[in-house]
């Protein structure tokens, strides 16, 4: 009988064309699991956790938190399965979150036990910032699982003849939508990877003869300065995700391994928005038009830049346990980027949030980060506004973060900054780093780093302050 819950549905037509075939791969190469192995491997789990739950006379109740937290490992597939089958919610948490934040958020996922969800209960719970200390969730069922993965593979062209290469984490939106749920739904192997080392991914992607690689700016950056690169001639399809590709970046990837970079816009609570589907546009920010199903509709048509309205069968159902309906519910997302129209596709040009109010004059971080990124030897730069000095007239004041060869010193590009930027964007410091800090989902954050240099507890504008 063929299961109601489309996602089990699809795993089961996959496992049924795909059997014994090859499913996933460790990074040598290796067989971890065939189709076949991940199905035995679930089975053996649900035994186990029945024989736990005989042994203290308890029964299992449907819509309690499953919560996993572990690297990118071969169990990621039977695990999510078993979920499904117990009418678990599904928490993915990224490895790298500490103990106390990742319980914090398990117990919120936890009140889906106790909440009535009528007609429509959670499969999954998305783990995403709130604008409080509080963990927030974004809820989905299988349904929009689905039309993500379908809405990824198809625009993509990514089919079960491809691999995957997933060193991106399988437990964030981009590596769950991108890599797990292809695998399940569409039959499509993948080789599991926990070494970010940009030389090793390399040499993994040339030793493994992986197909496609999701990956993020950064990596490609890494990978444009290395020398004695391997050649990967099986790689057909660099996608890029999770920060603004840049145009430099993408123009030398293209020209020193012959390869496009497609740019891929997307956000947890929605799933996939647009794709850059020929990766030569070489323009900063740029990320092509929306993905197929996908419909984008910008929110004030008049100005130069707007926030979007993003409607597609993926979008989640709301955010979990607070809602916020005029951000997300009824099939609709508004992200919080700022887009402008570039030919016939979009570009990313900076967030609501992150406009910075220099004595009434708004400044884009994304319009000085540019700038920065085109003195040689700077090879990332963040931009942000932080309160500005006691006394002083201004309420925040420009400042920045950039990783740069030895040579650079902050004076040559404050210098570099005054040549051709207005006088209120010029940053009042730069902080030349080996790295720039991130949070502890491994991202950016702009707020993060005005508390981190604020002016009244700024950290020494010395090289090297790392991570």
């Amino acid at each position: 009988m063929k299961s109601e819950d489309p996602i089990l549905a699809a795993w089961e037509e996959t496992l049924a064309r795909k059997g014994d075939a090859p499913a996933i791969f460790n990074t040598t190469g290796d067989l971890l699991r065939t189709f076949s192995g991940i199905e035995e491997h679930a089975h053996a789990v649900e035994a186990t956790i029945e024989q736990a739950l005989a042994a203290k006379g308890r029964s299992p109740k449907p819509y309690n938190a499953g919560a996993i937290q572990i690297g990118n490992h071969q169990d990621w597939p039977s695990l999510f399965l078993v979920n499904l089958r117990r009418r678990n919610v599904f928490l993915p948490i990224d490895e790298s979150i500490p103990k106390e934040q990742a319980d914090a958020a398990f117990s919120v996922a936890a009140k889906s036990g106790i909440t009535d969800w009528g007609d429509q209960p959670p499969t999954l719970f998305k783990l995403t910032s709130g604008t409080t200390a509080t963990p927030r969730l974004v809820r989905f069922r299988s349904e929009q699982l689905l039309a993500d993965c379908n809405q990824i593979c198809d625009t993509m062209g990514i089919s079960d003849v491809d691999l995957n290469f997933g060193v991106i984490p399988i437990s964030h939106s981009y590596g769950f939508s991108n890599l797990l749920t292809p695998l399940i739904v569409r039959g499509v192997p993948m080789v599991v990877s926990n070494d970010r080392t940009p030389r090793a991914i390399l040499v993994d992607l040339a030793r493994t003869g992986a197909t496609v690689f999701p990956g993020m700016p950064v990596f490609y950056q890494a990978f444009c300065e290395m020398d004695d690169i391997p050649a990967v001639p099986k790689l057909r399809l660099c996608i890029s995700a999770g920060a603004p590709l840049s145009a430099t970046v993408a123009k030398n990837f293209f020209e020193k391994f012959k390869q496009p970079i497609h740019s891929f816009y997307g956000a947890s609570e929605c799933g996939g928005i647009c794709y850059d589907r020929d990766g030569t546009t070489f323009e900063d920010g740029f990320v092509g038009e929306p993905m197929k199903d996908v419909d984008v509709e910008i929110v004030d048509p008049v100005a130069t830049s707007s926030q979007i309205r993003v409607r597609s069968a993926a979008v989640g159902d709301g955010y979990f346990p607070e809602t916020d309906e005029e951000k997300l519910s009824g099939g609709l997302f508004v992200p919080d980027d700022l887009l402008e129209q570039s030919g016939s596709g979009f570009k990313i040009v900076g967030r609501i949030s992150d406009v910075i109010n220099v004595a009434g004059k708004k400044v884009n971080p994304a319009e000085v980060e540019a700038h920065l990124l085109r003195f040689g030897g700077v090879r990332q730069a963040v931009v942000f506004g932080r309160p500005a000095a006691v006394g002083a007239l201004r309420n925040e004041e420009v400042a920045a973060c950039v990783v740069a060869s030895p040579h650079i010193r902050e004076s040559d590009l404050l210098r570099f900054c005054r040549t051709a930027l207005s006088a209120w964007q010029v940053p009042k410091q730069i902080f030349i780093m080996d790295a720039i800090p991130t949070n502890e989902r491994g991202k950016i954050s702009r707020r993060d780093l005005a508390r981190r240099f604020s002016t009244t507890g700024e950290s020494s504008p010395l090289r090297r302050l790392g991570s």
